[in-house]
This record gives C-alpha cells, structure tokens and sequence, in this order.
C-alpha cells in the first residue's frame, strides 16, 4: 500500500467512464483533498482495484486512509472521510 492510499484519499478512475467523471464532477464542489489515479496508466493501481474488487477493474474505487470504497457515491465518500479521516477536509 502507499503512503497516499494508507494516509489520504485516492481516486482510482479510468478515460470513458462515467460513474468515474460523475464522481470527480461532485468531488470538485466539497472541501476534500484527494489525489487520482488512471488505473489504465498504473499497472500496480489496477492491481489494487481488483484487490479490493473481487477482481474486478470496478471503477470509480476510492481508498480513504487505506478503507477502499468501490463505485462509492459521493455521501458515502465523505461520510468515510469524516470517520477515517477527518483531517483531510479543508474547513474554513
């Protein structure tokens, strides 16, 4: 596991889909840091989806502070975020 997959939020997401891109679009209007990967680029990020996607390449998967998320919705996300890691959520 990497430190930003132990400690942060990782997006893993690959081009052309959908549920990636709604994801992300919702994503821009929270208080969230958080770092993408395109799985179709990071042999060693596919790895980690299937890992945690019954083998499957199931994207968007969301590792929060090293809890994965597959194909969350957005409240889910942060509701994970608030829970695992907190610290990550740019308050003012």
């Amino acid at each position: 596991m990497t430190e930003a997959q132990d400690s942060g939020v990782v997006v893993y997401w690959r081009p052309m889909c959908t549920y990636c891109m709604k994801l992300m679009a919702q994503l821009r209007f929270t208080d969230l840091e958080y770092t993408t990967v395109n799985i179709w680029k990071d042999p060693e990020a596919a790895a980690y989806v299937r890992s945690v996607a019954d083998g499957n390449e199931t994207v968007p998967t969301v590792s929060v502070a090293g809890h994965p998320l597959v194909n969350p919705s957005r409240k889910a996300l942060l509701a994970a975020v608030d829970t695992y890691a907190p610290h990550l959520r740019r308050r003012a």
